[in-house]
């Protein structure tokens, strides 16, 4: 083993002052599966996921969470009958360094965060049936940081039902929809650095009474326009300065467009 392959296998100091559950498939005396580890976790613990393929399913609901991967290119959790992770009421902690795959065929994403305040960082989402990050509920505020979210069947990342995430430098890209999505009133994103490029509609889409600050994104090369906005939806900065405070060029149809029928083109 070299030596940049047996770093993936080293977990980090526990900063919390609890134990570190390793999971490893290949050896016995760790735990098989994520979930496993998951069910034994205590507060103060950590849990490491050393490089592999994990056909599992993380359901965390009200309880803290620090779970770590090797990697996003060496680990990944992914699910036949349901989204490979769910996060409802949890009240903070990290995920990292995990690609989530959905490769089943009813209407699942590959990561659902239901009132949820936590960080994901360096974590991947990937072929969801719905949005590949579904991020709802009044209470929910994470902070997505650093992931990739790609080749979705609808959008990236959505926000819904009076979110107000945190999402910064993420790359949503190859989306069937758009790259990054929000809606309805009370649904309020920062997003800050993201890049938004080749999906197949535009790369940030605002409807139905969403705001959300919009700063430093670069949304490029996508099908159709950089930005799509409803005529009730509020920005910051304020429309008519999008341009200047974002990446917008490179769009065949423009930078951005306000219109009243933002799903047209998909039929809604």
């Amino acid at each position: 083993m070299s030596a940049e392959q047996s770093s993936f296998h080293v977990p980090p100091l526990n900063p919390f002052g609890g134990k570190t559950l390793i999971v490893d498939a290949e050896r016995p005396d760790c735990f098989t599966l994520p979930s496993e580890a998951l069910a034994q976790a205590q507060e103060d613990d950590q849990i490491f996921i050393r490089p592999g393929v994990y056909e599992d399913r993380l359901v965390m609901t009200e309880r803290t969470i620090h779970l770590i991967g090797a990697g996003r290119d060496q680990v990944t959790i992914f699910n036949r009958r349901s989204g490979p992770c769910y996060l409802q009421r949890v009240s903070g902690g990290n995920i990292s360094g995990v690609t989530f795959r959905y490769v089943g065929s009813d209407q699942h994403s590959a990561l659902n965060i239901l009132d949820s305040v936590c960080t994901i960082s360096h974590c991947r989402a990937t072929e969801g049936l719905l949005s590949g990050i579904v991020i709802y509920g009044p209470d929910c505020r994470p902070t997505l940081l650093g992931n990739e979210i790609s080749h979705n069947r609808e959008s990236g990342i959505f926000s819904f039902a009076g979110a107000q995430p945190y999402l910064r430098e993420n790359a949503c890209f190859g989306n069937h929809h758009f790259g990054i999505a929000a809606r309805d009133e009370g649904t309020r994103p920062d997003m800050i650095k993201n890049i938004c490029r080749e999906n197949m509609l535009s790369g940030i889409l605002l409807f139905h009474l969403a705001k959300a600050l919009i700063l430093d994104n670069t949304c490029a090369e996508n099908a159709h326009w950089g930005i799509v906005l409803t005529p009730d939806c509020e920005t910051t900065p304020k429309l008519e300065d999008l341009h200047q405070s974002n990446n917008l060029e490179i769009n065949p149809r423009g930078a951005y467009t306000l219109t009243t029928e933002p799903l047209a083109d998909i039929g809604r």
